[in-house]
């Protein structure tokens, strides 16, 4: 596929935190949840995705119009681990194009972008979970993503960890 010039990818920076809570509530209403369910701020973004530690990090979809670079999609992700490949892995926790993208390629180059960063850093793998609905299973799909029907997402809430924590025996 030839290189789109209107259209790059490029790490995120603090500055990007409005946008990236942006993205994260267009991925609501695309999911059909209440955008009131977003808790997340800029601020929340830029602690946790800049600082010390930086729990996860992005990559920006930019299109260029009128000469001015507007950001169209983002994905957030972080690193995972597999212990039977003895390598690390990518876990994308939110891929999102904004409506007027999609199918445009800006999926796709994302997509690319942290497939690079996981062949730079040795990953095994990269790792996403999709609605069962959702038409990009496809996309995936036909990017040679593979559709685990053996294993089951779990999740354990807030207040669950807190019931489950109030009975470890260790300190700390």
């Amino acid at each position: 596929m030839p290189a789109d010039p209107t259209l790059r990818v490029r790490p995120a920076v603090p500055t990007d935190a409005p946008a990236i809570v942006e993205f994260v509530r267009g991925l609501a209403r695309f999911e059909h949840e209440p955008v009131e369910h977003v808790h997340l701020t800029a601020a929340d973004v830029v602690r946790d995705g800049f600082g010390v530690r930086p729990a996860f990090e992005v990559v920006i979809a930019e299109r260029l119009s009128d000469a001015i670079w507007t950001p169209v999609g983002f994905a957030l992700f972080f690193p995972n681990y597999s212990t039977w490949e003895g390598r690390p892995g990518i876990y994308i926790e939110d891929l999102f194009v904004i409506d007027e993208e999609r199918g445009s390629g800006v999926g796709r180059a994302i997509l690319a972008t942290v497939a690079q960063i996981a062949w730079q850093r040795g990953a095994a793998r990269i790792d996403l979970a999709v609605l069962d609905w959702n038409s990009a299973r496809g996309f995936y799909e036909a990017l040679g993503m593979a559709h685990q029907e053996t294993w089951l997402p779990y999740r354990m809430d807030r207040d669950t960890i807190a019931r489950l924590a109030s009975e470890a025996t260790t300190e700390g």
